[in-house]
């Protein structure tokens, strides 16, 4: 229909592209191919599903992505919306209860008076009418192909899904609460201690552990972001030990010492009856992880109620091929959103989607998009550097305070993310200001 906006993918992108739109008068035909059909990954029914963590890390303005978050709730963002009302304790992050979160936007988008949910997979793009792709990074092999023809190419890189364990299969006499530098309630995460044999031991079962083999013809491109544990290992002894289990921060109490390594536990849920292996994401086979995994003091005894995994992930070559507003080059009434596009983490997904959505809106009511957010703000810096990078070496990138323009002037180091931080509320408070 020609009034009406229809948009692929029912994750955070999809989602927040909806809510955007529709909350501009825009009608939306929201496409999701679950629960029809199920991509390697997913396995709730709902939209909005969190897969690789239940955090959206950190809330701080001092980290680019605290920044986007403020950004997307001045902004009206519905994930950020959800994420508030079904958070979790996790000190100085953003987490949430992931079946609370999915109800939560699933609700909202049932309820919304102009979206229309369609399930069911879509096998090509559309050939008329706006349409925003945000199949995400599990894109079906069929969308895949349609979308192939459009981009004269295909591009792939991993992710890893870390395990997770019951709380009540915990030896919590070695096990400790407390979160890093004591940020948030001190108990928000749950810590793992080894002295340097058992660290040293860990380590060299890591890494002679059987992985799970790649097929012959995929390429393996991992993002520096989400790399498997035995990956990091394989970099050196050390590599572990200032990743994901680095103990700066943290004493064990029954020692009052920090311990040589630690490997930390977060909740899943709100009742903390399952915690994830924070930074352990794996491509160990499912035996080699019950083993090596049950080496961890106080997870000796660990039920594992989901197992690590590995999942081909797919996305386009954007700087090459869209525009600043996510618009296609070869074809500007197809729009991108989510990680699809090369964003990479869940609030960078929702950011993507709601550039798209009001952007999407703008093209189906005016005929023309609104103006892209400067760069100065989190969303508008995320934005130039998907679509300016360096199409030759071009890969999944989080929000960083590295993809800000520079300050005018001197400006002491202790300083500048806070500076970046006031520059770009206020530059996105003018561009909202400029849209009404």
């Amino acid at each position: 229909m020609k009034n009406t906006l229809t948009i692929i993918g029912g994750g955070l992108a999809g989602c927040e592209a909806a809510w955007q739109a529709a909350g501009r008068g825009i009608p939306v035909i929201l496409h999701e191919m679950k629960p029809e059909r199920f991509s390697p990954a997913h396995h709730l029914p709902g939209l909005a599903e969190l897969v690789c963590s239940n955090s959206l890390r950190g809330e701080s303005l001092d980290n680019a992505v605290g920044l986007l978050k403020e950004e997307l709730r001045r902004c009206g963002s519905l994930i950020m919306e959800a994420a508030e009302a079904t958070r979790v304790p996790a000190g100085g992050a953003l987490a949430v209860d992931r079946l609370l979160f999915s109800d939560h936007v699933s609700r909202k988008i049932a309820n919304h008076p102009l979206i229309t949910l369609k399930q069911g997979e879509v096998t090509e793009i559309p050939a008329e009418g706006i349409v925003v792709v945000a199949s995400g990074p599990l894109t079906s092999d069929d969308l895949a192909n349609s979308l192939s023809l459009l981009t004269g190419e295909r591009l792939y890189f991993y992710d890893a899904i870390a395990p997770i364990v019951t709380a009540e299969s915990l030896d919590m006499t070695r096990v400790f609460a407390a979160s890093r530098y004591g940020k948030g309630d001190g108990d928000d995460y749950l810590n793992c201690p080894l002295n340097e044999p058992e660290y040293l031991t860990f380590v060299a079962e890591l890494l002679a552990a059987e992985k799970v083999p790649s097929r012959d013809f995929e390429k393996i491109v991992h993002f520096e972001g989400c790399m498997p544990v035995e990956t990091m290992a394989e970099r050196g002894v050390e590599t572990l030990r200032f990743g994901p289990m680095k103990p700066v921060g943290l004493a064990d109490p029954r020692t009052g010492r920090e311990p040589h390594a630690v490997i930390q536990l977060r909740a899943e849920n709100r009742e903390k009856t399952m915690y994830n292996l924070v930074g352990f994401q794996t491509k160990l086979t499912y035996g080699e992880q019950r083993r090596v995994f049950r080496m961890i003091p106080g997870l000796e005894g660990a039920d594992f109620v989901r197992l690590g995994s590995m999942h081909r992930n797919t996305f386009i070559n954007s700087p090459s091929l869209l525009l600043p507003t996510q618009q296609l080059k070869s074809d500007p009434r197809l729009l991108f959103a989510g990680q699809i596009t090369g964003v990479e983490g869940y609030v960078e997904s929702a950011a993507s989607g709601f550039l798209a959505g009001i952007t999407a809106a703008g093209l189906v009511a005016h005929g023309h998009p609104p103006a892209v957010p400067p760069p100065a703000t989190a969303l508008g810096a995320l934005m130039a550097h998907i679509t300016n990078a360096d199409a030759r070496h071009f890969q999944p990138m989080n929000v960083n305070y590295g993809l800000f323009p520079d300050l005018p002037g001197r400006v002491h180091k202790k300083e500048r993310r806070q500076r970046l931080a006031e520059r770009a509320l206020q530059a996105l408070d003018e561009w909202r200001a400029a849209l009404a």
